[in-house]
């Protein structure tokens, strides 16, 4: 019994052992496309789309409150907010067509009646949403 478990130790540490060596051989066409995605993706630092405003006020704690609403009611979606004096804007989502964005603001619109999509020069491409 002891000969079995010794063994099975064993055989684990040397499975384990072996499946822990992990090589990656990629093709050079492959790095340089990725490297010029990559490149061509830091120089584009911002650009023009649709979010949806949820919410606008000139109290930031109502705003906080709802923003935290949001969250916890819809917590795959991205919120932020902007400062646009004297007003407080909450948005939500980030779109590349307009199309995209009323698919969003109809489900939305059920919990926030006031919510309107909104044009965005200010978004960056890791923000979209497909």
């Amino acid at each position: 019994m002891k000969k079995i478990v010794t063994l099975f130790v064993c055989c684990s540490f040397i499975s384990v052992y072996a499946f822990s060596q992990v090589s990656i051989n990629e093709n050079a066409d492959i790095t340089a496309m990725m490297e010029r995605f990559v490149e061509a993706n830091r120089s584009m630092k911002k650009m023009s789309g649709y979010r949806i405003q949820i919410f606008a006020t000139r109290d930031r704690l109502q705003l906080e409150k709802t923003q935290r609403e949001f969250q916890y009611t819809y917590p795959n979606i991205s919120v932020d907010w902007v400062h646009d004096r004297p007003n407080y804007i909450l948005r939500a989502g980030a779109f590349e067509s307009k199309l995209d964005a009323y698919r969003l603001w109809n489900i939305i619109r059920k919990d926030y009646n006031g919510a309107l999509i909104s044009f965005d020069n200010g978004i960056s491409p890791i923000d979209l949403i497909f």
